[in-house]
């Protein structure tokens, strides 16, 4: 009976954190890879796992489906943590604990994590990209504030990786945080009022 219990949270759980990224992503290829992979570790984790192997098939299973997916094709950082989650959600409903409240309160604990920290408005100003530059930019100073012109935020850090002279490119990586549109607009009306102010003008 726990084991059918735990089977039905984990797929809730999968349902839930599936569609949670789809709506936030859009990506329906990954939505498969979910499913199939938190479905298929649950099957043979739940058939194996009868067999009194031990703590370590899961442990296995997760080392060995984590090498195979991760070195298939490349995914960002993101969607790295949604794939484990499918693989810890499908290792919790196939293996219970000692409890079967902990089994379930530790699915709840991982999708609250992955959920909330994915979550749109947490830390939404902060971005990554990867660039490459028209010129060859050897002057970090002169680097840093071009960047914050052309993102129009305030760049915390950039990282170059390539200066090529000969097609005079600069390729970087640069992590910024965007400024609100008022605020870079008073920045922009800041200099313009200097500019307007006569140099003989007294009161």
């Amino acid at each position: 009976m726990d084991q059918l219990v735990l089977i039905g949270a984990d797929l809730a759980g999968i349902g839930l954190l599936t569609w949670t990224y789809f709506r936030r992503h859009r990506r329906r290829d990954l939505v498969v890879a979910f499913l199939g992979v938190n479905v298929g570790v649950l099957a043979v984790a739940s058939t194996l796992g009868s067999a009194t192997i031990g703590a370590g098939l899961g442990l296995g299973l997760f080392g060995v489906l984590s090498i195979i997916r991760l070195r298939s094709t490349e995914i960002d950082q993101r969607e790295v943590a949604y794939y484990f989650a499918a693989l810890a959600l499908g290792i919790l409903g196939a293996l219970p604990g000692r409890a079967l409240w902990h089994s379930i309160a530790f699915m709840a604990l991982l999708l609250v994590a992955v959920l909330l920290a994915d979550h749109p408005r947490v830390m939404r100003r902060h971005q990554r990209q990867e660039l490459v530059l028209d010129g060859a930019v050897l002057d970090r100073v002169a680097l840093v504030a071009r960047l914050e012109g052309m993102l129009g935020a305030r760049v915390h850090h950039v990282a170059v990786q390539r200066i090529d002279l000969v097609n005079d490119t600069t390729w970087v990586d640069v992590r910024y945080e965007t400024v609100p549109p008022a605020r870079r607009r008073g920045h922009a009306q800041a200099p313009r009022d200097a500019a307007r102010t006569p140099t003989g003008a007294t009161s």
